[in-house]
This record gives structure tokens, C-alpha cells and sequence, in this order.
């Protein structure tokens, strides 16, 4: 009598097992174990349901990295950034890339500039927020002064974590409203709104609305002037998530850093124009001084005392690596060719699309590689129908309105990254053409509107 042989799995075709035959279950733990080989194909199937991430316009953030710099990741996703005493190298690279940063911004030669790495920009803007609290809270009491109505000073066109960081941490935000035509505040407007409560001001390297830069240098000294006028000790902060990484390389003469006096601290993200896949940001303080040492927590129990100032204990310290990877290879020349290629590529698809007739630019790319353009006419179709007909192309082009008083203007936007050559910025004018000779040919019945209870996040 011959044996019936069970099939070998590590045999069996991926497609012809069990579990490629019946439903996964996707809401509770599944009672059973399956192969490595066919949890990796299902997995890998669904996400083939994601948009791809090289033609997504909407996000800055990075979406392609040499292969030598994913290896180093890879090789590095064990490692808890936290185990400083542990991983000691990876602590010492850390380092190195805060000195970097603070010198790429001019921190002073004779402050003693430190900073973090975090999460990204939010957890940055977070813990640059807290510092500002902090600072004018001591300063209060040391008046003996109240402490209990602080503020802050931004535009309403930030990025939803400063909205957040007020709320989380109990600070009155002193929205600048946008108007049709002007999207960036503007020195009057940010003293108007100063008093003795205020924290800091925050000015914005790069707004994610129109990748335009705020006026910081007039913003600067026009809070300066108004604080020794009125006997007052306000800050500012910039906002350098989008540009941190681009001004110093392609505006070298663009003051917004270090070099004016009354900005105490900057954030930047490292996995938008910094190159690195996401999760690393970064927070720079100009001395020392305007870090609240309260606001530094010591532990001991890995091996030795660590010095820690984030909201996130633990996180993999590949990120950290791929950062220094990037300033490894690239250098200053390296970072100023990518920088000046995307600008390049930017501008003259702005143009381009400006070209075309029925859109007219809010921004042209120029300052940091985004621009954002709006229709002329949106009577018979919207830009999110644009939008709409784009993604059917595989292009995910955003289309939202703007902020608070000039929610009328409705406009798409074009973030170029690393890894978004010529030949694609052709290949999207070939079918955003396609997309206008349709729309104009059949329009829809009804423009598509914004939905009502929808979120954009300008990040």
C-alpha cells in the first residue's frame, strides 16, 4: 500500500495554500500559525492598494534614498535611540548631527548651542514650544508677575501641530489671519498682538500652503524694537520644518537663522528636505540658556546617566544613521545641487502649468521647491475635480482651500522632491493637459467642493 505524503509547505505554490484559499482574519489574533513566505504575500498584496508613494505631490516628505542608505537603515532598526549608554556610536552620531545643524543655521561661536533629535518636526515644534513657556514663566516669576494667561503668536497658516501644542499645553494662540492674496503674516500684524504674556513669536521657513518664506528678518526686528520699547523679553521661534534644509544651500544670504539675535530656537525636518525617510526631525536652541534644564530628565537604570528632553522614550535609531548618511555623502555641494535641481524642476513646471491658460500661481516654487496655483475660473469645474482625475492617472495632487479669511481661495499643490525628475514633470504635464482638454470638453454637472467634515494635513 502506498503512503499518502502530506504537501511539504515550504513546497506548496504561494497561491495554492490554505490561507491564500480562505479569508484572514483582520480585526482578531488568528488561532493558527502560517509560513513567513505567505503572511509577507498577503501583507505585500493589500499594500498594492496604496497610492505610490514616488507620485504622491501632496507629501514632503521623503520618498526615496540611495541603496546604501536603506542598507544602513536596515542594518540599524534594532537599535533604540533611547540606550544611549548602549549604543554609544549611534549616540556620538546624534551629536554629530545637532553640531551640523546648529552650524548649517550660524549658531552663534560664542553660545553654546544643543538640540535633539525627535520624531519629527511635531515632536520638535512641541518641545520648542514647551522651552518658550518655560522661559517666559520664569521670567514672570522671577518678577513676581502672574503665570496663568500665557500666548503665542502665529499665523493661521501653520502646521496643525502648533494648533495642538497651545491646546496640549494650555497657551492662547493669536491666530494672524490670511487674506486673498497675502498668505504669510507681516511684521504689524505680529507686535499688534504682543503683550506681556506672549511666549514667543513663530515665523515659518517655508509655509506648507504655498512654500512661501515668511518676511522673518523684518518680523524679527520689528519684536525687537516693540521689546525695547515696552520693556519686554519675547523670542521667536522659526518654523523651519520645509526650509531648514533648503535656505542654507540655494538662499545663503537669506537671514531667518541664528544669525538674528532674538531667534532662540528652530525646528527642521530631517525626513522632508533633510532627505531621510520619515521620523526624524530635529530642535536646535541658540545657547544652552534658552533650554530649561527643569525640562531635562536623567535616568540611570540603562547603565549610566542619560540626558533625555523628548516626548518619545523609544524609537529606532536608523533614521538618526540615514541623517548622517546624507550629510556624509552630500556635503554642502551635494545638498546645494539637489536643492538648485528641485528648485529647477519647480519652477519650471510652475511656469509651465501657468502656460496652460485656465490656472494662475499663488507661489512659483522659487523660495523652497512647492508651489501651489489656483483656477482662474472655477465655475464649470473646481480644482477638485482636477484633483479627482489626476489620481485616476496615479498622481495624487492635493486640492484644498486656504486658511481662516481666505477660505474662498481653493488651490492644488505640487511638493518636488528627491527623486521627482524632468522626465516625470513631463509625464504630469502630458496629463494634467489631458485632464483640462477634458474637463473642458465635458464638465462635470456640478463642480466637486471640498468635503465638509474632510482635514487636509499640510505635511
Amino acid at each position: 500500500m502506498v503512503k499518502k505524503l502530506q504537501p511539504d509547505a515550504d513546497l506548496a505554490p504561494t497561491y495554492g495554500s490554505r490561507a491564500m484559499a480562505e479569508p484572514v482574519p483582520k480585526y482578531t489574533l488568528p488561532d493558527g500559525e502560517m509560513t513567513p513566505q505567505t503572511a509577507y504575500q498577503l501583507i505585500h498584496d493589500e499594500l498594492m492598494l496604496d497610492g505610490n508613494a514616488r507620485l504622491n505631490l501632496a507629501t514632503f516628505v521623503t520618498t526615496w534614498m540611495e541603496p546604501e542608505a536603506e542598507r544602513l537603515m536596515a542594518e540599524t532598526f534594532d537599535k533604540n535611540m533611547i540606550d544611549k549608554d548602549e549604543y554609544p556610536q549611534t549616540a556620538e552620531i546624534e551629536t554629530r548631527c545637532v553640531n551640523m545643524i546648529a552650524r548649517l543655521f550660524n549658531a552663534p561661536e560664542d553660545c553654546e548651542a544643543v538640540g535633539v533629535s525627535a520624531i519629527g518636526s511635531s515632536e520638535a515644534v512641541m518641545l520648542a514650544g514647551m522651552a518658550l513657556k518655560w522661559r517666559w514663566r520664569a521670567r514672570r516669576e522671577a518678577a513676581g508677575k502672574p503665570v496663568g494667561k500665557p500666548n503665542l503668536i502665529l499665523g493661521a497658516n501653520v502646521q496643525v501641530v502648533w494648533e495642538k501644542f497651545c491646546r496640549y499645553w494650555e497657551v492662547e494662540p493669536r491666530y494672524i489671519p490670511m487674506q486673498e492674496g497675502r498668505y504669510v503674516i507681516a511684521p504689524d500684524e505680529v507686535v499688534e498682538r504682543i503683550d506681556e504674556n506672549t511666549i514667543g513669536v513663530v515665523a515659518i521657513l517655508g509655509t506648507t500652503f504655498t512654500g512661501e518664506f515668511e518676511p522673518i528678518e523684518a518680523i524679527h526686528d520689528a519684536v525687537v524694537a516693540h521689546n525695547a520699547a515696552h520693556d519686554l523679553a519675547v523670542p521667536l521661534h522659526i518654523d523651519a520644518a520645509s526650509g531648514g534644509f533648503v535656505a542654507p544651500f540655494i538662499h545663503p544670504e537669506l537671514r531667518w537663522d541664528f544669525r538674528l539675535p532674538n531667534v532662540v530656537s528652530i525646528n527642521a525636518s530631517g525626513h522632508k528636505y533633510g532627505l531621510v525617510y520619515p521620523g526624524v526631525g530635529w530642535a536646535v536652541w541658540r545657547d544652552k540658556q534658552h533650554l530649561p534644564e527643569e525640562l531635562v530628565f536623567h535616568v540611570n537604570y540603562l547603565g549610566g546617566d542619560m540626558p533625555t528632553f523628548t516626548l518619545n522614550f523609544s524609537r529606532p535609531g536608523n533614521q538618526i544613521v540615514g541623517q548622517y548618511y546624507n550629510f556624509l555623502r552630500l556635503g554642502r555641494e551635494g545638498y546645494t545641487r539637489i536643492m538648485s535641481t528641485l528648485r529647477d524642476t519647480a519652477t519650471e513646471l510652475s511656469s509651465k502649468i501657468a502656460a496652460l491658460g485656465p490656472f494662475e500661481l499663488l507661489s512659483d516654487g522659487s523660495a523652497i521647491p512647492v508651489f501651489a496655483f489656483r483656477l482662474k475660473d472655477a465655475s464649470r469645474y473646481s480644482v477638485y475635480d482636477v484633483s479627482e482625475r489626476l489620481r485616476v492617472r496615479g498622481w495624487q495632487v492635493p486640492a484644498y482651500t486656504m486658511p481662516p479669511e481666505a477660505e474662498s481661495v481653493a488651490v492644488l499643490r505640487v511638493v518636488v522632491r528627491e527623486g521627482f525628475s524632468r522626465d516625470m514633470a513631463d509625464m504630469l504635464m502630458n496629463d494634467l493637459d489631458k485632464v483640462i482638454e477634458e474637463l473642458e470638453a465635458d464638465p462635470p454637472s456640478r463642480p466637486k467642493q471640498a468635503e465638509a467634515d474632510g482635514h487636509f494635513h499640510h505635511g
